[in-house]
């Protein structure tokens, strides 16, 4: 077994054990969960993130096994091949790829942090649309979480295997996230409508399964009179889950604008993913405060798809992998603080004169 698939094992144990804690002791009661909660949450998640940041700052070189310069330059030509490495030196090189790693890693993880908050929106209209209680929303989340990880796992090292063999295949990339931002930017103000006995996952569940005409507490499943039968609360599972595979079209591209190495963005993926049950719950109170994000999010797609298409331009003249984390940085910073600023004006109400 490779050095690689052993620290992506460790991982990936490492998460489902958080995980395991999060549904066995936090998680374990169905619950409103608070403000105070949701925000004390997202600090955990967004601080682990941040040390595994660190950790890749100064341990890098561990993901991959790395042990000597021969073996740092075969990853760097394999997942970075426009990184200039020091030749007189592979402590120096060490430093240079350290670097870049951390930094791609935190620039992968605000993209998919962002873009996740467009996917937020969605989800709070299929809960809202399929009137499930608030306090059945953490169980529908977390197994919605676990079904993203599996199927970002699926998607990020096919995606690379696909662009090693296939270069042309970031030019699509590129070209397909400028019309997804150009898109977003134009539907900014649309309000997302879902008709749940319309949808199709419904009208197919509903043809090929038995389901229960009615919500059963926060159970996806419930037996009767010997049959099994679908909850309602299954059918908005599979949905969410639909949603984020959609968005995971848009993601999953967007981060290997950063960077093409598999493992940083799986890593970077999945800190992101895992801060969004509690992100959630922290939008839900706070989603008519920042009502630019929408268009911050879409100018982060235009750039990032036009960073795929001119990627071999951007190395020539220089541009270092920090200026993407810094562009990022400014632009979330900016669509923020602009959103407090200039809040969102209210439709104007008309007194109604009593007779």
């Amino acid at each position: 077994m490779s050095k690689e698939i052993i620290f992506l094992t460790a991982f990936i144990i490492f998460i489902i054990g958080v995980l395991l804690l999060d549904l066995l002791f936090v998680g374990k009661k169905s619950h409103i969960v608070s403000i105070k909660e949701a925000t004390i949450w997202s600090s955990i998640w967004i601080a682990i993130a941040l040390a595994f940041a660190v950790f890749l700052f100064f341990h890098a070189e561990i993901v991959h096994g790395i042990s000597n310069f021969e073996d740092l330059k075969n990853v760097v030509q394999h997942y970075s091949p426009f990184l200039k490495l020091d030749d007189s030196s592979f402590e120096n090189s060490l430093t240079i790829y350290r670097k870049e790693s951390a930094i791609n890693f935190l620039s992968g993880y605000l993209i998919e942090k962002s873009l996740s908050v467009d996917n937020l929106f969605v989800i709070m209209a299929v809960l809202n649309a399929f009137s499930v209680k608030k306090k059945d929303y953490k169980p529908v989340l977390f197994w919605g979480i676990i079904g993203a990880i599996v199927m970002r796992c699926i998607f990020i090292f096919a995606g690379a295997a696909l662009i090693y063999r296939f270069e042309w295949l970031l030019y699509i990339f590129g070209a397909y996230l400028i019309y997804m931002g150009i898109k977003m930017y134009l539907q900014r103000n649309n309000e997302t409508q879902i008709e749940p006995q319309n949808h199709p996952i419904v009208k197919y569940l509903s043809k090929k399964v038995k389901v229960f005409p009615r919500y059963v507490s926060n159970r996806f499943f419930v037996r009767k009179n010997g049959l099994l039968y679908l909850t309602p609360l299954f059918i908005v599972l599979v949905i969410i889950e639909f949603t984020d595979l959609v968005f995971a079209l848009d993601s999953i591209p967007a981060i290997f604008a950063v960077t093409r190495d598999p493992y940083i963005v799986f890593f970077s993926n999945i800190f992101a993913i895992l801060g969004l049950r509690s992100l959630f719950f922290l939008l839900i109170k706070v989603v008519e405060k920042f009502h630019l994000l929408k268009i911050g999010i879409a100018v982060l797609l235009v750039y990032v798809g036009i960073k795929l298409l001119i990627h071999e331009l951007l190395v020539h003249i220089g541009f270092k992998p920090a200026y993407s984390l810094y562009i990022i940085l400014i632009v979330l910073f900016l669509s923020t603080v602009l959103s407090v600023i200039f809040p969102k004006k209210q439709p104007a109400t008309i007194p109604v004169k009593n007779n």
